[in-house]
């Protein structure tokens, strides 16, 4: 297939055509989905930049590897995502590691306030609600940001995760709790 011929192609359709040797509709998958992929791998590791960029790369080397298994009738986005969050978890797993939060000054505002108090004060709130997301146990965190991020439905979820559509709704009403507690306390702080 050319390229414009394969950029018009829904994600399951390019899919399918990677199972039939099409490297063009390969370079298109990974190319739309680098980007969103490492965002939401970027935040699951709570912005862990290199990290991220591996995951991401290896959740391509595995998509590659498993692209023969792909059933064209399931919805690929949901597929691609659970195979990074296995990535992330075998991670995890092999490293013995948890996860502690990062100060890498990388958040910035998007609109300038009018006083500078006011800067500081946002900064800040953005700073616990990124310092209370990457505090989040890992389970809470990949549901929450599957969902309110990656705007994934609870069904898409609990297929990516391989977990019932119950027990999304329970992890994400914890982790809106802590996230509501957390938050709580940086505010009575400020």
């Amino acid at each position: 297939m050319t390229g414009a011929a394969t950029d018009n192609l829904s994600n399951e359709a390019l899919a399918q055509a990677v199972q039939q040797g099409d490297a063009a509709a390969l370079h298109v998958l990974v190319v739309r989905h680098h980007a969103p992929l490492f965002g939401f791998l970027y935040r699951l590791t709570g912005g862990d930049r290199a990290l991220a960029e591996d995951l991401v790369q290896e959740t391509m080397v595995r998509l590659l590897r498993g692209i023969g298994s792909y059933d064209g009738k399931r919805p690929f986005k949901p597929w691609l995502y659970q195979i990074g969050v296995n990535v992330a978890r075998d991670y995890y797993k092999q490293a013995e590691m948890r996860h502690t939060a990062s100060d890498n000054g990388e958040i910035s505002l998007m609109t300038a306030p009018e006083r500078p108090e006011t800067a500081v004060i946002q900064q800040q709130t953005i700073q616990a609600a990124v310092t209370a997301v990457a505090h989040l146990p890992l389970q809470q965190r990949e549901a929450l940001l599957l969902r309110y991020v990656e705007e994934l439905s609870l069904a898409e979820i609990a297929d990516v995760l391989d977990i019932p559509v119950g027990t999304v709704k329970s992890r994400l009403s914890l982790a809106l709790k802590r996230l509501r507690a957390a938050m709580t306390e940086a505010w009575s702080g400020l």
